[in-house]
């Protein structure tokens, strides 16, 4: 353990001390996937086994309740991310510019990460794979798979904004912030590919991200989750 906690500061060491400096969009996503790792890390020494998720209609897909139901709240969005990326670098990736598809491939990597790192640490307790339909997405249109990022990735920001007073373990919420912070990074870039300059567009007049509560994302993406899914047991 002392061992993993000293790579843990060292790895934050040097992804600090990057971000000082000027950097390329594919330098830039690479450390943002180093962080994510790191934090896989700490959940991976984290115990999720006093939660019960009881009894639960076959064919629905129960969150479960307490920081479990949160974490697994967020393995489900992670789930939906990673199965599009992966949907788009395999289908889509000669629309893009050189730089464009090693972004695209870095998002890829990025989102499998944190859906494999929630699963780990909720071991047991974790949903199944939920089954997903991007029939609605023209993967041969750039314009189609961009702004479906972009739906996907400010809904992830909001999702977590929304999440975190939710969880009741500190650690849970710091590992959160965590990955919101890349999230919010993929935000950035899908909308600055889009139209240069509107990086920062989806901030308020106050300067922040919004926030969305649970009932309300699932809403937002159920069109393309075809896994019913229940989130009643999820704190208020």
């Amino acid at each position: 353990m002392e061992k993993q906690l000293k790579k843990l500061d060292k790895d934050n060491a040097g992804l600090k001390n990057a971000l000082v400096a000027p950097m390329q969009r594919r330098i830039f996503f690479r450390y943002a996937g180093a962080s994510a790792a790191a934090t896989a890390l700490l959940f991976a020494t984290t115990s999720c086994d006093d939660d019960d998720m009881g009894a639960m209609d076959p064919d629905v897909v129960d969150l479960g309740s307490g920081d479990i139901g949160v974490l697994n709240y967020a393995y489900a969005l992670e789930q939906l991310e990673a199965a599009y990326y992966t949907e788009v670098v395999a289908r889509s990736l000669s629309m893009f510019n050189q730089t464009e598809q090693q972004i695209m491939q870095d998002l890829k990597g990025h989102e499998m990460i944190h859906r494999d790192f929630l699963q780990a640490a909720l071991g047991s307790s974790a949903i199944p794979a939920l089954q997903v339909d991007f029939s609605s997405v023209n993967f041969n249109d750039k314009n189609s798979v961009l702004m479906t990022a972009k739906t996907f990735e400010d809904l992830g920001v909001a999702a977590y904004n929304g999440a975190g007073r939710l969880l009741e373990d500190a650690g849970f919420l710091t590992l959160a912030g965590k990955i919101v912070s890349v999230e919010a990074r993929h935000a950035a870039v899908i909308s600055d590919l889009i139209s240069n300059g509107t990086f920062a567009d989806s901030a308020n007049g106050m300067g922040f991200d919004p926030a969305m509560m649970p009932a309300d994302v699932l809403a937002a993406a159920s069109s393309f989750i075809t896994t019913n899914i229940s989130a009643n047991n999820l704190p208020q």
